[in-house]
């Protein structure tokens, strides 16, 4: 799902040496049951996922909470004086671009008990924020309106037939802790394989699978992570583990990607759940916790971006190698709309919370970041029909392709540069650190001006008879995904 590329320039990720052995192991916690600010969340009647070990080194400058900025008129204050204890932060723009004003609310702290989750609708697999997230500043929180009453239901957003049709869908179709069980035990036995080989190797589990915007049938990407002075050669590293993977029983039929960014893809015995595996592609790392961040910001965030995909993927449109999206261009397109609206559904959580994805934080500490950002609630009450809608008619009559960089960094259009990443691209879709262009697949003419006319074919479709079937085989999608798995 992510763009298979190398770790931000200006700094090696890799430069503390290995890993040396940890006195007590950190646990990385699926459910963020002790966690605060926008990544925890309960699913209620689900069992509990498995502990995630990433065994960092012991930091003598871990990550801070960060500087929650007041509002002033609506308006987020940046505070350019960040801790002493913060990794330089990369400069994010030279340029006096005007700031995007964010027509949100911060959820003020419940007044008795700070770490209760709000109960939410059955239908809904969300139910609350943990608003006890420290805070290093004594500034008064500024007065803010309450919280609408329907922002911890999703039903709240499912009040017309188009949109209770995609709840069924995305409840139908979510992955389920059963699911990521399944793959984190997998992940774990083959850690264990691969240090019999490479001693310090830390595999991590990423993408879709760990960022809350996988399906049922979603397959896994992994990120094997070897650090050391020296820069391993992928290819090499990845025939190595293709001649282990032979010898281990649950594994199969192991293929090498001699890809920009090799990977060695494989499947679990017995079963159709396929892994992608590559070395040090730390970036993907990077988005999988900046996507899980937004992905339960809202309600209707991962609802909105299941549909997409399977709509993008029913009609053709959703195969980087074949010269269309790519699954991670279509889920930044969907969180740049839903940023741009005149009520934001989101915010820019890489502007506003700068401290918290650092592009040059030591990847240990990646999943770390998002713990401290306080709960985002929108004043945007637009239901997951109306937004669906406003989604397929925004890229079909009102982004300029020709004009225009999708930025969910700056939660803007940007305006098109002639820089090489740019220049004569059909398709302009920033990648939220290393800032290149993540829609470079789409190269050929043909194919943008299919996409084109699929954005402006479903919106009139959908537009005129309000039925998700009309642009997408609801039954046959969840009866598929029911057989899975």
């Amino acid at each position: 799902m992510f763009p298979r590329s190398a770790a931000p320039r200006g700094r090696s990720a890799y430069s503390n040496g290995l890993y040396p052995p940890p006195p007590v192991p950190r646990c990385y916690d699926y459910n963020h049951q002790s966690l605060s600010g926008v990544n925890r969340f309960y699913v209620p009647g689900l069992a509990r996922f498995p502990q995630y070990e990433w065994k960092p080194p012991p930091s003598t400058s871990p990550v801070p909470p960060p500087h929650t900025p007041t509002m002033t008129n609506r308006r987020k204050r940046q505070n350019d004086e960040y801790s002493s204890h913060v990794v330089k932060r990369q400069r994010l723009d030279s340029s006096p671009h005007p700031r995007i004003g964010s027509p949100s609310v911060r959820a003020p702290p419940p007044p008795s008990r700070p770490d209760q989750v709000v109960a939410g609708s059955s239908r809904s697999s969300f139910s609350g924020f943990d608003y006890s997230y420290p805070s290093p500043h004594s500034h008064p929180r500024p007065q803010v309106p309450a919280v609408p009453e329907s922002s911890n239901s999703l039903q709240a957003y499912a009040k017309d037939k188009l949109s209770d049709q995609m709840v069924e869908l995305f409840e139908a179709c979510q992955q389920q802790s059963s699911d990521l069980s399944r793959k984190e035990m997998f992940r774990a036995r083959l850690q264990q394989d691969i240090q019999r080989v490479y001693a310090v190797a830390r595999l991590y589990l990423t993408g879709s699978s760990m960022n809350g915007l996988g399906c049922r049938s979603s397959d896994a990407d992994l990120c094997l992570v070897l650090k050391g002075n020296k820069r391993p050669d992928p290819i090499h590293v990845l025939s190595v583990l293709q001649r282990l993977f032979k010898s281990l029983l649950y594994v199969e039929r192991t293929q090498l990607i001699r890809a920009k960014v090799p990977i060695l893809r494989f499947r679990e015995k017995g079963s159709d759940l396929e892994f992608d595996l590559n070395i040090n592609n730390t970036v993907g790392i990077r988005n999988t916790f900046l996507l899980r961040s937004y992905a339960y910001a809202d309600l209707r965030i991962r609802p909105m971006i299941l549909v997409v995909k399977k709509w993008a993927r029913h009609n053709q449109i959703n195969d980087a190698s074949k010269g269309t999206l790519s699954s991670y261009t279509l889920v930044l397109m969907v969180l740049h709309y839903l940023q741009t609206l005149k009520e934001p559904v989101l915010p820019s959580l890489q502007r506003d919370y700068p401290e918290c994805f650092n592009p040059f934080m030591e990847i240990d500490m990646v999943p770390e970041g998002p713990k401290h950002i306080p709960p985002y609630v929108s004043r945007n009450q637009s239901s997951l029909g109306e937004l669906l809608l406003g989604f397929l008619k925004y890229y079909a009559t009102d982004f300029r392709w020709d004009k225009q960089v999708i930025s969910v960094r700056e939660a803007r259009a940007l305006t098109k540069t002639n820089s090489q990443d740019w220049r004569n691209k059909y398709i302009c879709v920033e990648e939220p650190f290393e800032r290149n262009n993540v829609a470079r697949a789409v190269h050929e003419k043909i194919k943008f001006d299919a996409i084109k006319a699929q954005f402006a074919e479903s919106y009139r479709i959908l537009k005129e008879r309000n039925d998700l079937n009309s642009i997408l085989p609801v039954r046959a999608i969840i009866n598929k995904e029911s057989s899975r798995r």
